[in-house]
C-alpha cells in the first residue's frame, strides 16, 4: 500500500455513502494508523433514501427518517459539505466549492472571496454525484413546476397539495377551485407513478375533513410520452397499473407530452388544457453536470465509461458507479448491454467498488461486478402495488407488502429500520396526519412582519416547496 492513500468520494448518495461506509470497514487498520484518509464531498449532510419519498410526501413516514446523517454513519471519514465543480484527474486535483466559499462569494469580500473553490488533492477518486432532473424547454416549467428527487421537494409538495385543498374549500370562485384541485404529474416512471399514487391516496382521505370537498372534485392527471408506464415491471403489470389508476378516476394519458404550463394552464400535446396550480415533473434524469467538467471518458449519454470492475476506462485510480456510470452488464447475453441506473444495482456496485479500491491499494486482483436483475416493485398507494420479481407477476396487497419489506431491508442503519417500522405500525393503529406546514418555507415571515419588515412572498405562480 502507498505511504498514505487519499481517497476522494464525490457524492453522498447511494453509491457515495455505501462506498465510504464499506471502505471504513475494509481499511479500518489503515485509517487508524493514518495510512489512509477518506474525504466525502456532498452538497447535503445526509443521504436521502429516495424510494421512501412518496411515503414521506403522503405522511406515512417522517421526513427525518427518510434521510441518513452522513457524519454519524461515516464517523471515520472527513465530510465536506460542498460541491465538486471541476476535476483534473491527470493532476489528481478536484476543485471543490464549500459552504464557506459560497458565503464569501455572496458577501463579495474583495479579492479574498472569489468563491472559485479550493483544490483537493487525491490519490483515488470515486465519482458518484448521482443525477439531476432532465428537463425540456417547456414554457412555464421553470416557473411553475416542482420536481420529486429530494426530501425538500417531497415535503413541499405535500404541503402544497393540502394548501390547494384549503384554497378550494374556502373560495366561491369556480375557476380558482378547479385549478386548485387539478394535479398534473408528468412522467410515468417510478417517481411519477408512486408519488401520484401516494398523494392521491392522501388527498382522497383528507377530503373527509372538508365539508365541501369530495374525492370526485379532484382531477389527477398522469402524462406519459411513451405508450406504457412502469416499464421496469413488465408490459402486463404496466397495463394493470394503468387500469388500477383509472379505476381510481386518475386520468392516465399515454403517448402525450406537456407542451406548456405557462399562466397556470397545462397544455398537452393531445390538445387538452387544464388550468392548474400543480405541475409535478418526474420525466427522467440526466448525469450530474460535474461529469462534463472532468477529463474522464464519457459515453453518448454523458455517463462515465466504466469497466466491469467499476474503474473508469483509460483512467487509473478513477472509479464510478450508479447513475453516473455506464457499467457493462456481465450477466447479459448481449455483450453491449449495460446495467440499469437504479438503486438495486447502485447498492451492489458500491460494495464491489469499495472492495476493488481496497484490493487495488493492496495490489490484489480486482472483482468483476455481476448481478442478475431480480425484478422491480412499485407502490400505488396504501395497500396497493405491483411487482415483477424473478419472473413472477404480483399485484395488489401482496405487492405493496413486498415493496415495504424490501425497502425496509435496504434502508441504511438499524436505527432507521426501527424508526420506519415503528411509524408504519403506528400509522396502522391511528388516523393519518393531514397537517400542512407550508410556513416551513418561510420560518421568519411572522417575526419579520412583527418587526416592521416585509415578509417574503412566493411568486404568484409558484407552488410552495418548488425549487
Amino acid at each position: 500500500m502507498k505511504e498514505r492513500a487519499r481517497i476522494l468520494v464525490v457524492g453522498g448518495g447511494y453509491v457515495g455513502m455505501y462506498t465510504a461506509l464499506r471502505l471504513q470497514r475494509k481499511l479500518k487498520r489503515e485509517l487508524a494508523r493514518g495510512a489512509a484518509e477518506i474525504t466525502v464531498v456532498t452538497p447535503d449532510p445526509y443521504m436521502t433514501y429516495q424510494p421512501f419519498l412518496p411515503e414521506a410526501a403522503a405522511g406515512a413516514i417522517s421526513p427525518r427518517h427518510v434521510v441518513v446523517p452522513l457524519r454519524r454513519v461515516l464517523d471515520r471519514c472527513r465530510i465536506v459539505i460542498g460541491e465538486a465543480t471541476a476535476i483534473d484527474h491527470a493532476a489528481r486535483v478536484a476543485t471543490v466549492t464549500t459552504l464557506a466559499d459560497a458565503e464569501k462569494a455572496g458577501h463579495g469580500n474583495g479579492g479574498g472571496g472569489s468563491g472559485g473553490g479550493r483544490a483537493v488533492v487525491y490519490d483515488e477518486l470515486v465519482l458518484a454525484p448521482g443525477s439531476v432532473s432532465r428537463t425540456l424547454p417547456v414554457p412555464g416549467l421553470a416557473d411553475h413546476a416542482i420536481g420529486f428527487k429530494t426530501v425538500e421537494e417531497a415535503i413541499g409538495l405535500r404541503n402544497h397539495v393540502l394548501e390547494q385543498m384549503d384554497i378550494a374549500s374556502s373560495t366561491r370562485d369556480p375557476a380558482i377551485r378547479d385549478a386548485a384541485l387539478t394535479f398534473v404529474f408528468v412522467g410515468g416512471g417510478y417517481a411519477g407513478v408512486e408519488a401520484l399514487g401516494e398523494l392521491e391516496d392522501m388527498a382522497r382521505y383528507a377530503t373527509r375533513y372538508y365539508h365541501n370537498l369530495r374525492p370526485e372534485d379532484m382531477k389527477w392527471i398522469l402524462v406519459e410520452a411513451s405508450d406504457r408506464i412502469l416499464p421496469e415491471v413488465g408490459e402486463e403489470m404496466g397495463r394493470y397499473t394503468v387500469s388500477e389508476l383509472r379505476r381510481r378516476n386518475i386520468d392516465v394519458r399515454l403517448e402525450t407530452r406537456l407542451e406548456s404550463c405557462a399562466d397556470r394552464v397545462a397544455v398537452l400535446s393531445d390538445g387538452a388544457r387544464f388550468p392548474t396550480r400543480t405541475v409535478v415533473w418526474t420525466a427522467g434524469v440526466k448525469p450530474h453536470p460535474v461529469l462534463a467538467a472532468t477529463d474522464l471518458a464519457r459515453d453518448a449519454r454523458g455517463r462515465l465509461r466504466c469497466t466491469a470492475e467499476l474503474a473508469v476506462e483509460g483512467a487509473p485510480h478513477a472509479w464510478a458507479a450508479g447513475d453516473a456510470a455506464a457499467v457493462p452488464d456481465a450477466t447479459a447475453e448481449d455483450p453491449g448491454r449495460e446495467c440499469a441506473p437504479n438503486a438495486q444495482h447502485a447498492l451492489r456496485q458500491a460494495k464491489v467498488l469499495a472492495d476493488n479500491i481496497a484490493h487495488s491499494l493492496r495490489g490484489e486482483p480486482l472483482q468483476t461486478y455481476a448481478h442478475a436483475y431480480a425484478g422491480s416493485v412499485a407502490s400505488l398507494g396504501l395497500h396497493k402495488g405491483v411487482a415483477h420479481v424473478y419472473g413472477r407477476k404480483i399485484k395488489g396487497y401482496p405487492a405493496w407488502l413486498m415493496h415495504r419489506t424490501y425497502h425496509l431491508s435496504r434502508v441504511p442503519t438499524f436505527n432507521r429500520k426501527a424508526r420506519v417500522a415503528a411509524e408504519w405500525t403506528l400509522a396502522g393503529l391511528f388516523k393519518r396526519e393531514i397537517v400542512s406546514l407550508g410556513s416551513l418555507e418561510h420560518p421568519r415571515a411572522e417575526f419579520e412582519l412583527a418587526a416592521g419588515g416585509k415578509p417574503p412572498q412566493d411568486p404568484p405562480d409558484t407552488p410552495k416547496g418548488s425549487s
